[in-house]
Parts: C-alpha cells; structure tokens; sequence
C-alpha cells in the first residue's frame, strides 16, 4: 500500500509543478496565479482540462500546443517530473507511511511541501530573471513562521528566541530593501540572498545551509569558469566581446537546499 500511497504523492507532486511553471511566469508580471485559467503564452487561448494534465498532456501533444501548434519548452516537463519526485523522496526521507501517520511527522510533511513549493518558485524565477520575489519570500516566512509557533506550543520548543532573532533580522532587511533601496534606485538582490538564507536557516537549520552555501560557490564558480573559456573561445574565433554571464545565486541556492535537505533527513531518520 505504501507504493500506491508514495504514487500518490507523485501526482500531487506533478500538480504541484505544474502549477510552479505557471507561477514562475505570471508572478512577475503581476499576473494572478490563483483564479485565472491557464493559456498558452503564444496565442493566449484559454487552456481546457485535457491540455493541463502534468506529464502526459505534454507527451499526447508531442511538446506543442493544441490550438498554435507553437513548442512548449521542455522546462514544463521536466519540473513537473522533477517536482513529483522530490516530493516523494521528503516523504520517504521522513519515513512517511500510510499506516503510521503521526501528526508530529504529517505537520512536518505539510509545511516542507509548502517550504519546497516557495523554494522552486524562487528557482524558476531567477533562473529565468535573476531576480527573488518579495512576495514568494513572504509566503515562504509566513508558512515557516507558523510551524515555528507550532513546534513551541506543542513540543515547548527552546529555539523560539532563535526562531525570533531570525525573523526580526529578515523584517529589517525586507524594510531596508523596500523603503530604502527602491527609493535610492539599487539593486536589492543581494539583501534578498540574505533573506533567503533566513528562510533556508529557519527551516533547514544552521548546518544544512552551511553545505548548501558550499554547493552554491561550486556551482557558480562551475559557471563563471564556462563562461570565461566560452568567452576566449569566442574571441579567438570571432574576435568579438562576449557578454558578462550572470549567475543565478538564488537558483543554485534553492537546487542545493533541497538536495541537502533531504539528504539530512535521510541520515537522521534513518539513522
């Protein structure tokens, strides 16, 4: 039974990433994600049911839409994949069963899947943009935010005072971003890095993001090394300038989190 419960947590995974492909597009422009009914970004025709199915609405129409004929990036199908399975790997991480649902252990299960869900979001979004939303940040602290208080009237958690400090350092920060940085007319992605590491601290704890800074200089420095041979590369052929790559800091982040997360929960669990 636990293989149909865990194929389950697949499809819910699946309609979870259909809906970050949805998101990632719409929040930056302003758009609602909420009660618009999905369209094709070419022709914006109004999607119907057969056409959102995750996974195999993709493959039925071999990669392209019903009504423009125009590809759908493959990007859709590989989150929706990827989502399913990262969301069956924290249920099997945390040793999640049919038959022993304990409330500690669904709570848990509950708000990391609303944790993931803000984290692939802040992904798709600056990978795409090289930007982090405030407002998904905020979905983020207020879902965390909640299990904090949880976890302290229920279990009488010792952390509060760590779990406060945390949250007022990243209202300090939103504030000088927004108030300050916006009127001055500068970047804030850094101090939103900052805010991010907050939530990844908040939920993941001190030694998880501690790795996933490790995994992140990797990968960018991984990246900025391509971009540099491309760039001579390119010269020595072409003679031209290649323009300044950028990295996607959040992106990197948010990949190495996830990975770290459940790696850690694997170990302790099943310690």
């Amino acid at each position: 039974m636990d293989i149909v419960f865990y194929i389950l947590i697949f499809c819910i995974g699946t309609l979870f990433g259909s809906f970050f492909t949805l998101a990632v597009y719409r929040i930056p422009l302003r758009q609602d994600i909420t009660h618009t009914r999905s369209y094709c970004p070419k022709c914006n025709h109004r999607l119907e049911f057969l056409d959102m199915i995750p996974i195999f609405s993709y493959i039925f129409l071999g990669g392209k839409c019903r009504y423009c004929k125009e590809k759908i990036r493959p990007r859709y199908l590989l989150l929706e994949i990827f989502s399913g399975i990262v969301f069956v790997l924290f249920a099997m991480s945390i040793k999640l069963s049919l038959f022993n649902l304990e409330t500690e252990t669904l709570v848990y299960f509950i708000v990391g899947l609303l944790y993931l869900a803000t984290i692939f979001i802040i992904a798709g979004i600056d990978k795409e943009r090289i930007e982090i939303e405030k407002p998904v940040l905020l979905f983020g602290f207020i879902c965390v935010g909640i299990y904090m208080i949880y976890l302290y009237i229920v279990d009488n958690d010792p952390n509060m005072y760590r779990y406060v400090i945390y949250l007022m350092l990243a209202c300090i920060l939103l504030l000088f971003s927004i108030y300050y940085l916006r009127k001055k007319g500068k970047d804030s992605y850094t101090i939103d890095i900052l805010v991010l590491s907050i939530l990844m601290i908040l939920f993941t704890y001190e030694a998880v993001y501690i790795y996933t800074i490790i995994i992140t200089l990797l990968c960018a420095s991984l990246q900025l090394l391509l971009h540099k041979l491309k760039e001579r590369k390119v010269k020595a052929v072409k003679n031209v300038k290649v323009e300044n790559s950028k990295i996607p800091i959040g992106f990197y982040m948010c990949v190495s989190n996830i990975i770290m997360l459940l790696i850690t929960n694997f170990l302790i669990f099943y310690a």
